[in-house]
């Protein structure tokens, strides 16, 4: 009886513990070609629990993400870019997976854009 007990116990602590989010602060970058050309990316990620915050820098300029989100391996932000003095909202979608992140970012609304980013050695 007290040997169930016990695996209750354990078992109960087992799914109160949290998703943790991956460990992806510090620096990323991806190179992908774009409708409008080849972009360069440098993603610089930080983490408070599962908030992210940080930059997102291009050839066009240094954004600071925001709505970021890290759930498991689930990384979501968003990028409001000026491009040419039009605002522009790029929203990233991933899944972490060691040094790579798989990304889906959607432009206005208007295009989607598959690539990875890596991190940065």
């Amino acid at each position: 009886m007290a040997r169930n007990h016990c695996l209750t116990l354990i078992l109960m602590l087992a799914l109160a513990i949290p998703t943790l989010a991956a460990d992806i602060a510090g620096k990323w970058t991806a190179s992908f070609d774009t409708q409008i050309g080849m972009q360069n990316y440098t993603y610089t990620f930080k983490l408070d629990g599962d908030k992210l915050t940080g930059t997102a820098e291009s050839q066009f300029g240094k954004t600071e993400i925001t709505e970021g989100a890290v759930k498991g391996d689930d990384i979501t932000f968003v990028e409001n870019l000026d491009f040419q003095g039009n605002p522009l909202k790029i929203t990233y979608k991933g899944k972490i997976s060691g040094d790579e992140i798989k990304f889906t970012r959607n432009v206005a609304d208007m295009v989607t854009e598959d690539f990875v980013a890596k991190r940065a050695k």
